[in-house]
């Protein structure tokens, strides 16, 4: 559960605390703002896998709809295949992440990244694939 106290009621700048998160993204920002998601894997025996074929399907389709909000452009429309893609692939795969896919993302990512770079869901499949390494 997060909260958030001033310092000093009206004094100060606001803090917040965090408590316990596990096995979730989530995205932290204000107006003007760049948001930042945070994706912490928990602890538990079941955790140590690190997340799975259906996790990764989430956050890319999570992105393909963050991608409607942006202005059309043959970028958006590129990446927007990509992700179309991948995402059969991991419909097909069952529960399995096969080896090069987190890699062919993260380049996906790393090429469009001025059109992605204000979408917290961009930032939050990003955070999902550090957790498959490399």
């Amino acid at each position: 559960m997060a909260s958030s106290e001033g310092v000093d009621e009206g004094a100060g700048s606001p803090a917040v605390r965090i408590g316990e998160v596990r096995g979730s993204a989530f995205s932290i920002g204000g107006r003007d703002v760049s948001n930042s998601t945070v994706n912490h894997a928990g602890t538990g025996a079941d955790d140590a896998a690190g997340p799975g074929a259906q996790e990764l399907l989430e956050a890319v389709r999570d992105l393909r709809a963050a991608l409607v909000r942006l202005p059309r452009s043959e970028d958006r429309t590129d990446l927007d295949a990509e992700l179309d893609s991948v995402a059969g692939e991991l419909e097909d795969g069952g529960e399995e992440v096969r080896p090069g896919l987190p890699a062919r993302l993260r380049g996906a990512l790393e090429r469009w990244a001025p059109l992605v770079e204000s979408v917290s869901a961009a930032t939050a499949l990003a955070a999902l694939l550090t957790s498959f390494g490399g």
